[in-house]
């Protein structure tokens, strides 16, 4: 089979889009992270005021040097820091997730939660925290690799069912591919928890409805290492999926080895999530508006759109999070239902959109 013929013009734009030159347009997106950066400073000092027991902040300014009550400093760093902390990285992982899976399948509508994966990495886990005795230390460090199984399995059934040879990915067939799956394994998971003692109902209730319910360091330190060696890590594929974006035969054309370059990012983007569900639970839709609205903010070049999205993410989630701490004081509200609230509508309006 022939290669497909690229002209000099096609070659001189795609090279443009991997090295992108620095200029008005990146200035503003520098700019444009920067607030974003700051956004998330404001949210987080806010959040660390927030909550049925209120620190203010002088209060928590002295305690974080090193003063404060005992009761404060309990308060500030046994509780709070740590749900901060968790909820900046579920949101920027839960966010370069999406991003990833939108570029790869050229799908605007693709998100983890959506297709499904997040669905699938909850349902392992949900198995694990239902049957196993108790979450002693060990326990605990098995939960992301339990849900980057199931994760991965799932994305492998939903990909595998939507990939056409000679066609790739189809996004329609995408789509509809996750929601079937998400749906089965939505049915299994109420299966499951009907099953289960009453006295852990309670508790993976409120998980499967996206409570960052590992809200102490011990969770901090399993999800880090994720975070840390899988952002960078897809950062630095910024120029391929550039190239992705313009098509299976382009690309091909170009010498990128696409189907080899898509099972890497896939990869990436099913680890990214199902570390993010092992701690958080299901919370939909970052991975959905994250990358729409940093596209919106820094266009659609990837060396901006993907830290744009991470930071999105980060700043949505600690909202959501501060957000349900707040309305209903002294109960609390899952961020994953307050990020539905607002994502459900915003998905609503880009399916009515989508061509």
């Amino acid at each position: 089979m022939a290669k497909p013929i690229v002209d000099s013009n096609s070659m001189n734009n795609v090279s443009s889009n991997m090295f992108p030159k620095y200029g008005h347009k990146q200035r503003r997106n520098i700019k444009v992270l920067i607030t974003l950066g700051l956004l998330i400073v404001i949210a987080f000092v806010l959040s660390m005021n927030t909550g049925f027991i209120r620190l203010s902040p002088l209060d928590t300014i002295r305690t974080l040097f090193g003063g404060g009550s005992e009761k404060e400093q309990l308060i500030l760093f046994d509780f709070r820091l740590p749900r901060i902390v968790i909820s900046l990285l579920i949101g920027s992982g839960l966010a370069v997730s999406g991003c990833i899976m939108q570029s790869i399948s050229r799908n605007a509508l693709a998100d983890p939660g959506i297709l499904g994966i997040n669905a699938g990495a909850g349902l392992v886990v949900l198995v694990f925290v239902a049957y196993y005795p108790n979450l002693g230390t060990a326990s605990i460090f098995l939960l992301p690799v339990l849900a980057w199984i199931g994760a991965g399995l799932t994305a492998v059934i939903i990909f595998s069912l939507s990939y056409k040879r000679h066609k790739g990915l189809l996004p329609t067939r995408l789509l509809l591919t996750g929601v079937a799956v998400a749906a089965g394994i939505s049915a299994a998971t109420i299966v499951i928890t009907l099953r289960i003692n009453p006295e852990k109902y309670q508790f993976v209730a409120t998980w499967m409805a996206g409570s960052i319910w590992g809200a102490n360091w011990k969770f901090v330190l399993v999800l880090l290492p994720f975070i840390v060696i899988l952002l960078p890590f897809v950062f630095s594929k910024a120029g391929t999926m550039n190239v992705l974006n313009l098509g299976e035969m382009t690309a091909i054309g170009l010498g990128t080895k696409v189907y080899r370059e898509q099972i890497i990012l896939l990869g990436a983007a099913v680890g990214l999530a199902g570390s993010c569900v092992a701690v958080s639970g299901s919370i939909g839709f970052v991975g959905l508006i994250g990358p729409h609205l940093a596209r919106r903010l820094v266009g659609q070049m990837h060396q901006a759109l993907l830290p744009a999205s991470a930071l999105i993410g980060s700043l949505m989630v600690i909202v959501a999070d501060m957000l349900g701490r707040l309305i209903l004081q002294p109960s609390e509200i899952p961020a994953g239902i307050i990020v539905t609230i607002v994502g459900a509508p915003y998905f609503l309006y880009l399916l009515a959109h989508s061509r």
